[in-house]
């Protein structure tokens, strides 16, 4: 049974075979029993604060109470989000909306105790550093006897090198192993987006309205019909002036070839 581990108390208890009567009674196999002892616990809370930018399916995007992007994607979801005092779910958030997550970590202190104790008689001793029980179902087991352990033997006290053969023996460890437990408990909260401002009794409201297009009188009538729509082009006058000047152009050469 070597079982070396830090803070740990060992006992062993030497008894004559005139004890063995007493001891006849406890079971040969090894006994354990352990017990928990807690300390004092600290608790710290930690806050965390943003508005919504996108939800995407399981994803979520949050813009920090420092102005930092943090992605939040495959939101679990049985995540649950209290908003404005109803639960929601990830698929129920929207931009805009505020959101504070509070985390509580709870850190506790504890010893766990663990006593081993085993009855047996000497088979072999080699002091200082072990010595072999014969326990009392028969089977045999090697114990590492600590440094500087005494025994008390008839009422004498006597270290490794006094066992001898056919010593009833009671040995009790004691192992005392710190431990932490860490709780976090994480809390959502949200409120929703607030509505736009209406605008105030006092301030003036401009309506924007067509303006009526007057019905034509005779009058205008009248002008219309007498005004022509500018449909025509320039072509035709170049036309006619180029025709005017290659008539013109052909009467002089014909003049010329005419005898005096």
């Amino acid at each position: 049974m070597n079982l070396p581990r830090t803070q740990a108390v060992y006992s062993l208890v030497a008894v004559t075979t005139f004890c063995f009567a007493i001891t006849a009674g406890v079971n040969a196999q090894v006994k354990t029993e352990t017990s928990t002892a807690s300390g004092p616990a600290t608790i710290q809370v930690h806050v965390e604060r943003g508005e919504v930018v996108r939800v995407d399916g399981n994803d979520l995007l949050v813009k920090m109470e420092d102005g930092s992007l943090r992605d939040f994607p495959s939101v679990p979801e049985s995540t649950r989000v209290t908003v404005d005092g109803k639960q929601m779910s990830i698929h129920d958030l929207k931009p805009g909306m505020k959101l504070e997550r509070t985390i509580t970590t709870t850190t506790t202190p504890k010893t766990v105790t663990t006593v081993q104790t085993v009855t047996g008689t000497v088979l072999h001793v080699m002091p200082p550093s072990s010595v072999t029980l014969r326990l009392e179902d028969g089977s045999t087991q090697r114990f590492t006897i600590p440094s500087g352990q005494k025994f008390t033997i008839n009422g004498s006290e006597t270290n490794a090198w006094g066992l001898r053969p056919k010593m009833k023996i009671s040995a009790t460890k004691v192992v005392e192993e710190p431990q932490t437990e860490v709780e976090h408990q994480r809390q959502i909260t949200g409120t929703m987006p607030p509505p736009p401002t209406p605008p105030s009794s006092d301030q003036p409201i401009i309506i924007a309205m067509a303006r009526p297009v007057p019905a034509p009188t005779p009058a205008t009538q009248e002008l219309q019909a007498k005004t022509l729509p500018k449909t025509g082009s320039v072509l035709p006058l170049v036309g006619l002036l180029g025709g005017l000047a290659f008539v013109t152009g052909l009467g002089l050469r014909v003049s010329r070839l005419k005898p005096w």
